[in-house]
């Protein structure tokens, strides 16, 4: 089998793991569309542990910003508690643990905060972060389209969750497709006002 193309952004189950980022109850009534953003990257997790790819979960200062919302469907994973503004020094003992890794994907909130820190971090570790944009909000939809065009810049790929679905199970020959997977996608994922930031000759993505 050929060798895989770092600069593709290829992902695999094998070498890929999930990151859900602080979707917790204190943010519920300042994301924009967190109700959206919670319901993708519930299908990500269903995705993910259908095929078996390592999932990892964070909350941010949760003492004062609440848990989990029960809406993600984080039952049985452990969430790490943090207060930077990255994943990453949480999960450290995780990633070191992992040398087959090479992709992230990452969800959750706030993009211009720990996603972006979070993508940084990883990609200073040479690892492939995939950016699910349909996951991932902020409170201000300025700050949210900065942070995409800003990781984009820095080497993130940003992908759809539905692409990043389909590239991870690879085949509709896959066992989980037909009977699993092809129902979380069944229905197209929640406008989650990612038109009105790509709309036209946004100068910030060119």
């Amino acid at each position: 089998m050929a060798a895989i193309r770092p600069g593709l952004g290829r992902v695999l189950p094998g070498s890929s793991v999930l990151f859900l980022c602080d979707m917790q109850e204190k943010f519920r009534h300042n994301i924009a569309y967190f109700p959206e953003i919670v319901s993708v990257a519930a299908r990500m997790l269903k995705v993910a542990r259908l095929l078996e790819v390592p999932v990892m979960l964070t909350e941010q200062y949760p003492k004062g910003l609440g848990p989990t919302v029960p809406e993600l469907g984080a039952e049985g994973l452990q969430p790490l508690p943090k207060t930077c503004f990255s994943m990453v020094p949480a999960l450290q003992q995780e990633l070191d643990a992992r040398p087959q890794l090479r992709s992230v994907l990452l969800c959750g909130i706030e993009a211009q905060a720990c996603i972006l820190n979070t993508a940084l971090d990883l990609l200073d570790r040479g690892l492939q972060v995939h950016v699910v944009v349909d996951a991932c909000s902020s409170r201000s939809q300025v700050d949210r389209l900065v942070a995409l065009s800003r990781m984009r810049q820095s080497g993130a790929f940003l992908s759809t969750s539905e692409g990043l679905i389909l590239q991870l199970v690879g085949d509709a020959a896959h066992p989980q497709f037909k009977e699993q997977i092809q129902k979380v996608i069944k229905d197209p994922a929640p406008d989650s006002g990612l038109l009105g930031l790509f709309q036209g000759q946004n100068p910030i993505f060119r």
